[in-house]
Order: structure tokens, then C-alpha cells, then sequence
């Protein structure tokens, strides 16, 4: 009997007792693998605050209406080939025959309040409602399967935050804690195989609840009806994410293997901090620990302020128009906005280095790089930029294009929960409408995939 016949046998007759629930989803993987079957695609949100300007993702030499209320009146499809990317997103210059640009899709059905419609952004509903179903990056996870289904991570103003709630709803009621502080997140994700010092600090679990503990029950006392069941779902949501341990110390030399460099993990700068948490989003991906990520920069909250690009001036008032050291508001945007691409480029990289079937990882992956505000600080709803990178195992077509879609309104507009659709075709969920569309717009411009994209 030959070695892939072993392995065969092995994964059809093997059993699982408490940990099959964590367990399952790898050990499917494997014996689909053994089997000469598809390597896992993976897909990774990459999510920025207080909007992105369309201009900055626009291609150099391809011009476009820089008024939001009159975009195209037909669909453009160009090849990226012959235009330069321009300087915000520069970094992506590596990748730009396996990305997509994609400008003109609405999102006015996730009109939010404040600086965010949180929430709304990845699920397609309103952000004032709160978390009232599953997100997108979620709903894609379900169809991933791995031991954690859906890793979210984020950078938030304070360094001493350690969870958020920002952009990802795993069910009604039940937002993902985002982890926030990097040094926690490696312990809980790679804690086990971390060895010496890092594998004597306790389990996350420990950490969180007992820092939460008083909290908690001063809180608890003082809630009713809906308020209490409502601290009990988030209760519950973490206890969903501590309990994913069972599987991660079952896979110690697979994270061992991969295990990010922590020299920043412990940093309180704004970029070391985000630096650190795309670091674990690879290594969490190359482990096979999950096959969805979620990165919030900061989305929720327009507050953030980047000492470390040479920044005091907040982002909400940078948003507002502020200049500061010689540079306009513009011009600020755009150094925040490169610093993102090159965490995005460094992370495309690190996957596109390791070699998986005929390919590399980055081959079975997709970047979603866009903002959970659509396209600026106070948005108009009706131009949500996005870039693609990568092409799920040569499931989408990210070859190298632009994409600009009839303005809101005109035959042939299209919306941001279109695009979420053909990504759940993609994965084999084939629903014709992703949560909530916007009633003001024909049926045509809101129902079914985005069809441009798919291969």
C-alpha cells in the first residue's frame, strides 16, 4: 500500500472524542488533500476607518468624475497593464496583474450613525441597527471550514484595548471579538507552541475573564430584559473564541512552524501594533489555524492618531479637512492610506513565498481591501471603493482589471451586497440576495453576483 493510500485509510477511520467539534473541519481538510483534492482558499478583510477616496485607488492616466453624484454612465472595464498604480496604494504595484480595482458600487443601505455604520459595512443592513445578522467575512467563514472559523483582529487608538467590536457579526446579536492587543492574541493562538516564557502565560481565557470578572458582575446586577441577554451574548462570544484552544494545542508543530516574529508584539506605536497583527493574520493562514481574517485599522472609530507617521492631528479632524506640518488633509489621507497598502503588499507576499500544489498560498487567496465608510469621512453611500487581490484558486477574475460600474441610479449600477454575493458563489453558496438591499434602486442593480468578477 502506498503512502497517499496510508493516508487514506488513516483520515476515513479515524475517531474523535471532545475535541471533534474543533477537530472535524481539519481533519475533512486533510483527507480531502490526501485526496488530491483543491488546497483550502482563504480570504482576508482588510478594513480601514474614516472612508477611502476614490482618487486614491484610481489608476494614474484613467481619469474619472471626481463628483460622487456623476460617475459613469456605463460600465468600464479596463486592463491594468498599461496604467501606473497611483502613490496611496503604490505598494500593491507587485500584485497588480492579480488584483481588481473596483469603483462606483453603492452601499446606501448601510447608512449608519457617527463616524461608522460598523456592523452595516460587512453585513449589508443599516449600522444604527446594531449587529441583526451574520457579516459577510462570517458568512464566507461557514463555507471555510478550520479550527478557528473566523479570525478578527484589530488596531484601535488605545494600545491597551483588548477586544472590539467594530465590523463582524457572526450571528444576530452576536458580534466577533475583535482581539486588539497582539501579545494576547499570539497567546492565544500560538501559545501552546511558543515554548520558554510564552508558554507559561496563562490561556487568554484566564486573562480576559478575570480581567472582566468584576466588571461583568457589577454589570450583570444592575441589567434586565434585553439589556442582560444582550451582555450574555457578548459573554458567549467570547467563550465561542477561548474554546477554540482545544483545537489550536492539538496542531503544535504546524504553528511552531509558522510562528510570527513577536519582537513587536509588545509595542504601543500605532504601526508596530498593526505590523504585529498582519503578522499573526499570516501566520494564523500558513498554520491552517483559519482560512478567513478579518483586520480592522481602526474602523468604528475616527479617532485614531498615527504619532508614528508623524501625525498629532486625530483622523476625524484630518477628515474634517486638517492639515498639519506643511500638508494638506488630502495628503495625510494618502500617507495613512500607503502605510496600509504596504501591510497589505507584506502580507500578500508572505503567503505568495509559500509554495502549495501548482501555485502558492496567495494563489487560493483573496484581499478585500476597502473601508467600513465608504468614500470619505461623512460619505455619500454612493461610491464604495474596493481593491481584490488574489483569485481564490482561479475562482474570480482579479487578473490585472479596473472595474467602474454606471453611477447610482443608471442601468447597469450595481451595489456593494453584489459584490458579497458573487464572493458566497464563490464558496458555493448560491443565495441571490445578501441580507438587506436598497429598495430605492431596481432589483437588477441589487440581486444576484456580481457577475464581472467570477471566472
Amino acid at each position: 500500500m502506498n503512502m497517499n493510500s496510508n493516508r487514506r485509510t488513516f483520515f476515513k477511520g479515524v475517531s474523535l472524542g471532545a475535541g471533534a467539534i474543533v477537530l472535524q473541519p481539519v481533519l475533512q481538510q486533510l483527507h480531502a488533500e490526501a485526496n488530491g483534492k483543491a488546497a483550502p482558499r482563504r480570504i482576508v478583510f482588510f478594513l480601514e476607518g474614516n472612508g477611502m477616496t476614490p482618487a486614491h485607488i484610481q489608476p494614474v492616466g484613467l481619469d474619472r468624475p471626481e463628483d460622487a453624484n456623476n460617475g459613469s454612465d456605463k460600465l468600464i472595464d479596463e486592463s491594468l497593464a498599461k496604467y501606473k498604480l497611483p502613490d496611496p496604494i503604490a505598494a500593491l504595484a507587485p500584485f497588480q496583474n492579480r488584483m481588481t480595482i473596483i469603483q462606483g458600487l453603492s452601499h446606501k443601505i448601510a447608512s449608519g450613525r457617527g463616524h461608522s455604520p460598523e456592523f452595516g459595512s460587512l453585513g449589508c443592513y443599516s449600522g444604527a441597527a446594531g449587529p441583526i445578522a451574520q457579516t459577510i467575512d462570517s458568512a464566507l467563514a461557514a463555507k471555510l471550514p478550520s479550527v478557528v472559523p473566523h479570525l478578527g483582529l484589530a488596531l484601535t487608538p488605545s494600545a491597551e484595548s483588548i477586544v472590539s467590536y467594530s465590523c463582524s457579526v457572526t450571528s444576530k446579536g452576536k458580534p466577533l471579538p475583535l482581539l486588539c492587543k497582539p501579545e494576547l492574541a499570539f497567546q492565544s493562538l500560538f501559545g501552546s507552541a511558543a515554548g520558554g516564557e510564552a508558554a507559561k502565560t496563562p490561556f487568554l481565557r484566564q486573562k480576559l475573564m478575570d480581567y472582566m470578572s468584576g466588571d461583568i458582575k457589577r454589570v450583570q446586577s444592575q441589567l434586565a430584559g434585553p439589556e442582560r441577554e444582550s451582555l450574555d451574548r457578548y459573554l458567549e462570544a467570547y467563550e465561542s473564541m477561548l474554546d477554540r484552544h482545544q483545537g489550536i494545542i492539538g496542531m503544535k508543530d504546524a504553528l511552531k512552524a509558522n510562528m510570527p516574529n513577536t519582537d513587536k508584539f509588545k509595542s504601543t506605536k500605532e504601526t508596530d501594533r498593526l505590523e504585529a497583527q498582519c503578522d499573526l493574520a499570516v501566520s494564523s493562514l500558513l498554520s491552517g489555524l483559519t482560512n478567513v481574517v478579518t483586520i480592522s485599522a481602526c474602523t468604528g472609530n475616527s479617532y485614531m492618531q498615527w504619532n508614528s507617521l508623524g501625525m498629532t492631528l486625530r483622523t476625524n479632524a484630518i477628515g474634517h479637512g486638517g492639515g498639519e506640518n506643511g500638508k494638506t488633509s488630502d495628503e495625510l489621507l494618502r500617507i495613512i492610506r500607503a502605510f496600509h497598502a504596504e501591510r497589505i503588499a507584506a502580507l500578500a507576499k508572505k503567503l505568495d513565498a509559500v509554495k502549495e500544489g501548482n501555485g502558492t498560498v496567495l494563489d487560493n487567496t483573496l484581499i478585500v481591501y476597502m473601508s467600513d465608510f465608504g468614500d470619505r469621512h461623512h460619505p455619500s453611500y454612493l461610491q464604495w471603493p474596493v481593491v481584490l487581490i488574489g483569485n481564490l484558486g482561479g475562482k474570480l477574475k482579479t487578473n490585472g482589471r479596473f472595474l467602474e460600474y454606471p453611477r447610482y441610479g443608471v442601468k447597469g449600477h450595481r451595489t456593494i451586497g453584489t459584490l458579497y454575493q458573487g464572493l458566497l458563489h464563490v464558496v458555493g453558496d448560491k443565495r441571490e440576495q445578501f441580507n438587506n438591499v436598497d429598495l430605492a434602486l431596481d432589483k437588477s442593480f441589487t440581486q444576484g453576483p456580481l457577475s464581472e468578477i467570477l471566472a
